[in-house]
């Protein structure tokens, strides 16, 4: 059981390993689109748009409805739209303290060096 679990989630996460992935689900994160207009929203084409779909829908990432000659898509479960969300805020806590370490490491290349020393 826990091998398929992994599996499970390695096929997700490989599903979401692609910038564009990311930035359709976040606009599905608020609401159901059509194609176009995801396509609209992120500058995409239409044949890469669906491409990126495809491998959401293979995944059961996204739910396409279709409507007339249009297709919408929705996320499938809400909860993909909060890892997001996580994703954001482990990015933002690790980004701070890269931050802050780089600020401690200007202050110590200001600091006056003795003489012979040799620079970091």
């Amino acid at each position: 059981m826990q091998e398929s679990l992994r599996r499970f989630k390695a096929g997700i996460f490989q599903a979401l390993a692609h910038p564009t992935r990311i930035a359709i689900l976040e606009q599905l994160k608020e609401r159901e689109l059509s194609v176009s207009e995801l396509c609209e929203r992120l500058a995409l084409e239409q044949a890469n748009a669906s491409q990126h779909l495809a491998v959401l829908r293979h995944r059961n990432i996204v739910l396409p409805r279709k409507e007339g000659n249009q297709v919408h898509y929705s996320l499938r479960d809400p909860i993909l739209g909060q890892v997001l969300d996580l994703m954001r805020e482990y990015f933002h806590k690790h980004l701070e303290e890269a931050l802050a370490m780089l600020r401690e490491e200007g202050k110590e290349s200001v600091a006056p060096r003795r003489r012979n020393e040799v620079p970091r």
